[in-house]
């Protein structure tokens, strides 16, 4: 295969830069914790809100992406499926605006954050299946890498920008000792709830090179009963997945280790917030630690997807995110692993702390490697579809990281207990990974 030219892959790279912020700065950062903290008065309830919500959506993503998927691979072009995407994922970004302190009726809020991440989410999908297409199979590695890379460098840019100029910490300053810029009302919080204008408005930016400089497939010449013909193919390879068993048990073993990702990044700032009592400013900044951990793991991480094999690669990141998750659970303000702490102690803040850079790094490469993956156990002539596939694998089980922890939050009325499920999660992940055959190019 030749290499696309640069203009494509930089084209390609500039998506996750645009779409890395509704991540970064509303599901983990910045809003998922000032909505359990402010919006929900109670942080218990709150998480347990979030997590059912998490749930739901991943139950649209479960239905939704494979099909869309299967239907690209049988009419051709992807981007008018990005643009629609793109665009919904704007208008419920921009909706967050009314997320207002204590409001009187949440849903609204939700199921504009959940249009958005089902949107974002299924876009992604549609941008993940341009990979094979940018170079030979042993350099995409580094290419998702150096992606994965520039997204995590995104979000800790706007990270930067929402800390810097507008997110309100004690006493309604922005982390520069300055009132929100714009003239905005920090007792209402309005600079905090310009993240979702502000995601929106970076998103429709950052996704310009993409749509302008990367080829997009060509029509094909057959497009009358592209629906119908997409979701034939779709439920033949459902059905002919266990003749192909190491693409059976990769799928089943990323349904389980991303939802337990996907757990972690969902609920990191909202534990925080409940569990250590951080300002939204103090998550920002842990934000930025975890991002940029991860911006420098990612890069480095697809040098060794290329040496090692992405395979590898995936099974250190899932052991060195269980002992994190046994560390954040045996944790608390008051003792660390049963043992008691000092009044105001800054152990749980600094241990804290380097878990997220862990969480951050090893999140990061993990995606990376497992896109890797994913072609090279794919079939060439239909990668959106197996893609698709990938989302639905990964949403089969998403409602279950947050629903568990909301359950489990629930049941302990404990946000620290609540978040101990994804361990199990990852476990399962690790095992089923065992079935999965790479390539000889990767032995």
């Amino acid at each position: 295969m030749q290499r696309a030219n640069k203009r494509a892959i930089w084209g390609w790279y500039a998506f996750d830069w645009a779409a890395q912020p509704y991540h970064t700065l509303l599901v983990t950062f910045i809003f998922a914790p000032y909505f359990a903290s402010a919006v929900v008065s109670d942080p218990v309830e709150g998480q347990a809100l979030w997590g059912f919500m998490m749930g739901a959506v991943g139950i649209c993503v479960l239905v939704l992406a494979p099909i869309f998927g299967a239907v690209a691979d049988s009419s051709g072009p992807r981007k008018p499926w990005i643009l629609f995407f793109v665009a919904m994922t704007a208008v419920g970004a921009s909706a967050l605006w009314w997320a207002e302190p204590g409001a009187d009726a949440v849903w609204p809020i939700l199921v504009a954050f959940a249009l958005g991440l089902v949107s974002v989410e299924l876009a992604q999908t549609f941008i993940n299946a341009v990979l094979p297409t940018l170079g030979p199979r042993r350099d995409l590695g580094v290419i998702g890498g150096n992606a994965w890379a520039l997204g995590y460098a995104g979000g800790v840019a706007s990270l930067i920008v929402m800390l810097l100029l507008f997110a309100e910490g004690a006493g309604g300053k922005t982390l520069l000792g300055n009132a929100p810029a714009l003239g905005l009302d920090p007792e209402a919080r309005e600079g905090t709830r310009l993240v979702g204008p502000l995601t929106a408005a970076w998103l429709l930016a950052f996704a310009l090179p993409y749509l302008i400089f990367t080829p997009d497939v060509e029509r094909f010449a057959r497009t009358t009963g592209a629906v119908r013909r997409g979701m034939r193919e779709l439920f033949q390879t459902i059905r002919y997945l266990p003749e192909t068993p190491s693409f059976f048990a990769y799928l089943g073993s990323s349904m389980f280790y991303r939802d337990a990702l996907g757990g972690l990044y969902a609920f990191g700032g909202i534990y925080a917030v409940g569990v250590l009592e951080w300002e939204v400013t103090q998550v920002g900044i842990f934000g930025i630690i975890a991002a940029a951990a991860g911006a420098l793991a990612c890069w480095v991480g697809g040098y060794a997807d290329r040496a090692f094999g992405p395979k590898r690669v995936i099974f250190w990141c899932i052991l060195v995110l269980i002992a994190v998750c046994v560390t954040v659970v045996g944790m608390s303000r008051e003792s660390f692993f049963g043992m008691p702490l000092a009044p105001g102690s800054a152990l749980p803040d600094q241990v804290f702390f380097v878990c997220g850079a862990v969480i951050g790094a090893m999140g990061g490469v993990l995606q990376s490697a497992s896109r890797t993956l994913l072609v090279d156990q794919a079939n060439p002539d239909r990668v959106t579809e197996a893609f698709g596939l990938y989302a639905l694998a990964g949403r089969a089980t998403s409602f279950l990281a947050p629903t568990l922890i909301a359950l489990a939050t629930t049941l302990t009325d404990s946000q620290r207990l609540g978040v101990s499920p994804v361990i199990g999660l990852f476990v399962l992940g690790l095992v089923i990974l065992y079935f999965v055959k790479s390539r000889k190019e990767y032995a």
